[in-house]
Formats: C-alpha cells, sequence, structure tokens
C-alpha cells in the first residue's frame, strides 16, 4: 500500500458520498411531481456504488507474487431509476388524474430520504475524519524523519 492510498480512498469516498447527497436531494425535490419529462410521474433514483480496485501492471504482479491487493476506494457505477411501483393518489381535480380520478405519484417516501440523507452525510463525515488522521500521519512521520 503506497503512501497515498489512504487519502486517495477517502477522496472516492468524499465524491461518491456527495453525489449520493445530491441524488437524495433530487429525490426530495420531485417527491409530488406528477409530470416529469419522459410525460409520467418522476421515479426515485439510486446511486451504485462499487469497489474501485488496482487494475493494470501493479495488480497483475501483485496477484502472481501472491499478495492480495488492497482496494482502493469506491466508485459510482451509475445512477439507476428505482423500480418500485409507483402510488396512485385518487383525486380527480388533478390535471394528470386518469378517466378514474387517480393520479400517479411518485414512488419516494421522505421519511426514506431522509435516513438516506443522514447516512451519506455521516459517510462523508467519517471520509473527511480519515483523510484528517491519515494526513497527520504523514505529518508525525515527516517530522520523526528531520
Amino acid at each position: 500500500m503506497g503512501l497515498f492510498d489512504a487519502i486517495d480512498a477517502s477522496a472516492s469516498g468524499l465524491s461518491a458520498e456527495r453525489l449520493r447527497m445530491d441524488v437524495t436531494a433530487e429525490n426530495l425535490a420531485n417527491a409530488q411531481t406528477t409530470r416529469g419529462a419522459n410525460g409520467g410521474a418522476y421515479r426515485r433514483k439510486e446511486v451504485v456504488l462499487q469497489e474501485r480496485g488496482e487494475d493494470g501492471f501493479a495488480s497483475v504482479l501483485g496477484t502472481a507474487m501472491g499478495r492480495a491487493s488492497a482496494s482502493k476506494g469506491v466508485q459510482v457505477a451509475g445512477v439507476a431509476e428505482s423500480q418500485e411501483p409507483m402510488r396512485k393518489v385518487y383525486d380527480p381535480g388533478h390535471p394528470d388524474a386518469d378517466r378514474d380520478g387517480y393520479v400517479e405519484m411518485p414512488n419516494v417516501n421522505s421519511v426514506t430520504e431522509m435516513v438516506d440523507l443522514i447516512s451519506a452525510s455521516r459517510a462523508y463525515e467519517a471520509d473527511v475524519t480519515a483523510m484528517q488522521t491519515a494526513k497527520q500521519m504523514f505529518s508525525r512521520t515527516i517530522d520523526l524523519l528531520r
């Protein structure tokens, strides 16, 4: 593991958690949107994360030498729309109501979104703390070498 791998891993986590918070905020903002760009109700979005590993010569050499390759953080695999069913609300006066008077509402639950927002925020704080700790360790190591 290199000198700056801890900072790289924390930085990748910061980027991923920031995107999670942005997507969660978008979900909350569109919780009542019944007509989106596609013509239908807004669909909840979810960030899909995956492990970011080494690829290339260093990884192949490490595997050949019997060393386990360490993860280098996380990366965003994509942003997917939730496939949960939409809610139906009876509101015959709504401009988007069907002939039976039901309006298709987004599949966004504000409580779930707030829990996701708190989770992403805490993970972001943990990544900042890990980055600060690594920085302090590097600083103290340099001080010892003087």
